[in-house]
């Protein structure tokens, strides 16, 4: 007994935990309806997918603060691929992406999804953004998206221009609380109280569209959920097996494990810098996030990543350790299991409404600036193809384009591609010395040679040998770098110049 008291937190640990599990859930419940109604399949898969990253790849993750649930990110590839194969096809693809992840985790590649460009990805959110924004629009109508985001983008002015305030029908009546749902969580996020700080906006959102609609009966679409949470799931029938034979169900399972990989590794570097505790270990994280992408798929529901949104939210109401995110799924399971019924008051409209901001806010320009301002026009040029490719054709095209792109950054140092790397004690510090062509491809590499850097111990960087410093590898070593003086560690940087000037500040 006394050794399963010594596993578990310290009291105050357990509060703060369960403190910050709650703020989660908040966050959580709205977007992973939301995201479920983007995708095109019932409210209830996503909530399933909640509680799997909850409870499941909480307890086996390898960043114990990320949150994993359904992700705004994979929205637009689930909604193409319901509509073309059918809701019976995402059970096998998620089976097979997650033990894709799975596999990938045990062979230690979780280091070279870091390696995936930052402009590559964030082209790739962006172009999704732009999806979600257009598809979910016609949602605030109580309208079903059309199938492509350019169909979504032409019918758009037409919706709004078939508005009529002097005949006020369904139309306006969903489009009002769409509108107020997006009122009441902007300025909820703009004039809140220091008090009230930890209140999600997307949850005031969904309550005001929800009173709104209750008080005033309202005949506008709502969530439909079943009586119980275990209706909801819908195992694979006995044929999951052949249709891995189909080669459109195995390059959709690829799509999958790579995009959410990609994402949930990013994330969990995000995640890294926001707190001082233990550090991500990227293999377990991508071997977790398998088992729950395999779950999520015999299970019938969403695929998951780690997300930042609720993440973030964990970090900064003060979470510690991996029981918060564990608890965010307990407590999703026992509202959806006790208070069905209150999740099918919530207006469509106001679940479109959330993730018309949610997609907005992933069409970063502040990230394509900084780009063109760090490191010149090439990789803002990476982030604005992959967004238009992502746009106009599909996501993997997107992807596949972006990283096409990343290769010219290779181009004038085919020569020298190789980083060398010496390390060791010297005059009472860890010394790094770096040579070469710092650039994506050495990136897991010097990710290592970063992290095995003693903690509370001097470090001292010395980049003068480097001929080239990608944008990829200057982030990582900004992102490093300070974090270490953050924690309070003496680190000096010897030789930047140019792009890697800015690392000092």
């Amino acid at each position: 007994m006394s050794n399963l008291r010594a596993l578990l937190p310290s009291g105050p640990v357990i509060t703060r935990d369960l403190t910050a599990s709650i703020v989660v859930f908040l966050v959580a419940m709205p977007l992973c309806m939301g995201i479920a109604v983007a995708s095109g399949v019932p409210a209830e898969k996503g909530l399933i997918t909640g509680i799997i990253g909850g409870i499941v790849v909480g307890a086996l993750a390898g960043s114990p603060l990320q949150v994993s649930g359904p992700a705004a990110g994979l929205a637009v590839v689930v909604f193409e691929l319901v509509r073309d194969q059918g809701l019976s096809a995402l059970g096998p693809i998620l089976v097979l992406a997650g033990l894709i992840q799975v596999v990938a985790g045990i062979a230690r590649l979780g280091g070279w999804f870091r390696a995936i460009s930052p402009a590559v990805v964030h082209g790739m959110l962006a172009g999704i953004g732009v999806l979600i924004v257009v598809g979910q629009f016609h949602v605030l109508f109580d309208a079903k998206p059309l199938p492509s985001g350019l169909q979504n983008l032409a019918a758009a002015p037409g919706r709004l221009f078939g508005l009529s305030p002097s005949n006020i029908e369904a139309t306006e009546i969903a489009f009002a609380v769409g509108m107020l749902t997006i009122a009441a969580m902007l300025c909820w996020e703009k004039f809140r109280p220091a008090s009230l700080r930890l209140v999600p906006g997307a949850l005031v959102g969904v309550l005001t569209g929800t009173f709104v609609a209750l008080g005033f009966d309202l005949d506008v679409a709502r969530v439909n959920v079943p009586e119980s949470i275990a209706g909801a799931v819908s195992f694979p029938g006995v044929g999951m097996v052949a249709k891995w034979a189909d080669p459109s169900i195995l390059a959709a399972a690829l799509a999958i494990a790579f995009i959410a990989s990609a994402e949930t590794l990013l994330s969990a570097a995000a995640v890294d810098r926001m707190h001082d505790g233990v550090r991500t270990n990227y293999n377990k994280e991508l071997r977790a996030q398998g088992i729950g992408n395999l779950l999520c798929g015999l299970a019938g529901a969403l695929p998951m990543t780690g997300v930042i949104v609720r993440s973030s939210a964990n970090v900064q109401a003060g979470a510690t350790t991996r029981m918060s995110t564990i608890f965010h799924g307990i407590w999703i399971l026992g509202f959806v299991a006790l208070l069905p019924w209150v999740l099918r008051e919530i207006p469509m409209a106001a679940l479109g409404a959330i993730l018309v901001i949610t997609g907005w806010r992933l069409v970063s320009l502040a990230h394509a600036r900084h780009l063109l301002s760090h490191y010149g026009p090439l990789p803002a040029l990476i982030w604005l193809a992959t967004l238009v490719t992502v746009v106009v054709e599909d996501l993997l095209t997107g992807v596949l384009v972006g990283i096409g792109l990343s290769m010219l950054e290779l181009v004038p140092h085919l020569k020298r591609l190789g980083l060398k790397v010496s390390e060791g004690p010297q005059g009472g510090a860890h010394a790094i010395n770096l040579s070469g062509a710092a650039t994506f491809v050495s990136l897991p590499k010097l990710s290592d040679t970063l992290e095995r850097a003693p903690a509370g111990m001097p470090v001292r960087l010395d980049v003068t040998g480097l001929s080239t410093v990608d944008h990829t590898c200057a982030e990582l070593i900004k992102d490093w770098f300070q974090r270490r003086r953050a924690a309070g560690d003496v680190v000096e940087l010897l030789g930047a110049r140019g792009k890697t000037a800015a690392l000092a500040h």
